[in-house]
């Protein structure tokens, strides 16, 4: 490369750079390459500078295309729109002619590619000059080719060092964005739920409803009879068999590695217990179900990663963006297509998780009073939800059932009878099952012809027990019904065909068993 080129390629980066707020992109280790990019309004304009020569037109063409297509395989770099000022520092011109290369290039798709060629050679500097700078610029670059050697080579050595050093920083800033902390506390929480697990497998197994509540899941009635508000927290590190363990650690462990890394050790668990809070407090207020599972924090850490997004809008398209909210997507979807899914405390952990991000804040990126008022608003959001919860469980018949069945395990009859009765003049759908735990109380306080109107009606809805039918063919066969009872038990062994039970009280009531 002679001197004059030299001096005016990094005399033309350097005031791109100083006065026309581009950004060193690349460099190559000749340093006879440079990329710059000015990113506004979701487009870039980029920015080559280059020293190469062509001795012929379809040679210069080649490059022009090449680069067109680098521009399009860095694609995540870019904005959605890309304009390309494409520069040539040079002593000589293609042989033959080439100047149809300077009209306006285009190259449609997704990003859209646009391309102006600019020839800077011995004889062209002036004019070339006066091109780009009406194309791109609005003032003028400043150079002087007329400045002795040693005035240019200082010049040159300068702006160099100058680039190297944006250069290096850009990358130490990039490392130090995805290498704040070391991952320390995912692993903790990783082992507290293997353990927890074996622990409980040992002690009733994960898979058992009382196992499950004895050990701190989602329980609702525990929470609002009880106050026992802790299990918002246990839920969050018990798993219901071993394929859901493994599923979740291994979102753990991708998911929370790299935020602990982004956020760092005290962000990271401050993250992680929110989210979990936040997706058992979302399913607490819409779901009666027991539940439990990391979900609500893994959905948290997905939180996150989007407030990353958010804040490093462009690297976070440029690396992990497009992955990232591909997974979340998927996960949405599996979530809203299987009813055993708790959606509830995924989404309620994604919301949770991102406000939790903006409350902590990104590492080197402190707003006080935003991050305090966030933190006022998120704290407002739970007592809001978690009052919600209270109101709607309290008015659910899904929630009145499982009180039932507390006071059933307790004797507590009468209170059945009054639960149950309030519960039916609720909005819902669980009116069969209301009606067979109201008759069941009648039964064992000795109220036989009111527990007999009960299962009646309740085996009218659809979807009804075949319990409610077997104490219908008890009922009807201690009042003599035997008709009535041999009907009853058909139906309770159509829809339990293996009962024991119900064969024994129909070959009780036909005096042989009746095979379908």
């Amino acid at each position: 490369m002679s001197l004059n080129e030299q001096y005016l390629l990094y005399t033309y980066a350097e005031e791109l750079i100083k006065n026309h707020q581009f950004n060193l992109l690349y460099m190559n280790e000749k340093n006879d390459e440079i990329w710059l990019e000015k990113y506004e309004n979701r487009s870039s304009t980029v920015v080559r500078l280059i020293h190469k020569g062509f001795d012929w037109k379809n040679h210069l063409k080649q490059d022009v295309s090449f680069l067109v297509q680098r521009i399009q395989n860095l694609k995540r770099m870019f904005g959605k729109n890309i304009e390309v000022y494409n520069l040539y520092f040079t002593t000589h011109q293609p042989v033959d002619t080439w100047e149809v290369l300077k009209n306006p290039l285009s190259a449609e798709g997704k990003p859209k590619v646009s391309m102006k060629v600019y020839y800077f050679d011995k004889d062209d500097y002036e004019q070339e000059t006066e091109r780009f700078q009406r194309d791109l610029l609005n003032n003028p670059v400043s150079y002087d080719l007329s400045l002795p050697d040693a005035a240019k080579e200082n010049i040159i050595a300068k702006t160099k060092v100058n680039f190297i050093h944006l250069i290096n920083s850009k990358k130490k800033e990039m490392q130090n964005i995805f290498s704040f902390g070391k991952p320390v506390f995912t692993y903790i929480f990783m082992v507290i739920n293997v353990l927890y697990f074996i622990y409980m497998e040992m002690n009733g197994g994960t898979t058992s409803t009382e196992t499950l509540i004895q050990f701190g899941a989602k329980y609702n009635p525990a929470i609002i009879l009880d106050g026992e508000w802790w299990r918002l927290v246990s839920a969050m590190f018990i798993h219901i068999g071993f394929i859901h363990l493994a599923l979740n650690m291994l979102a753990v462990f991708y998911l929370g590695v790299a935020i602990e890394k982004i956020f760092g050790n005290a962000r990271f668990v401050f993250i992680y217990f929110i989210a979990g809070i936040g997706g058992s407090l979302a399913s607490f207020s819409f779901t009666t179900s027991i539940s439990a599972g990391a979900s609500g924090a893994i959905f948290g850490l997905f939180g996150a990663f989007l407030y990353f997004g958010v804040i490093h809008k462009r690297l976070f398209f440029q690396t992990i963006g497009t992955s990232i909210l591909l997974i979340l997507a998927i996960n949405l979807v599996i979530g809203l297509s299987f009813e055993q899914v708790d959606m509830a405390a995924h989404v309620g952990g994604l919301l949770a998780g991102f406000l939790a991000a903006a409350i902590v804040g990104m590492p080197g990126k402190k707003r006080a009073l935003n991050q305090l008022a966030i933190a006022i608003v998120t704290l407002l959001l739970f007592i809001f939800i978690g009052y919600y919860g209270v109101s709607a469980n309290e008015n659910s018949q899904s929630f009145q059932l499982l009180e039932i069945q507390e006071h059933l395990m307790k004797n507590e009859f009468d209170e059945v009878i009054n639960k149950a009765t309030d519960a039916l003049s609720l909005e819902g759908d669980m009116e069969s099952a209301l009606l067979f735990q109201r008759s069941y109380a009648y039964i064992q306080q000795g109220r036989y012809n009111e527990a007999l109107i009960d299962l009646e009606k309740s085996v009218t809805y659809h979807n009804p027990l075949p319990e409610a039918y077997y104490n219908l063919a008890l009922l009807y066969e201690m009042n003599g019904e035997d008709e009535k009872a041999s009907k009853a038990i058909e139906e309770a062994i159509r829809l339990d065909p293996k009962n024991e039970d119900f064969i024994e009280i129909q070959e009780k009531i036909k005096g042989k068993p009746s095979i379908e």
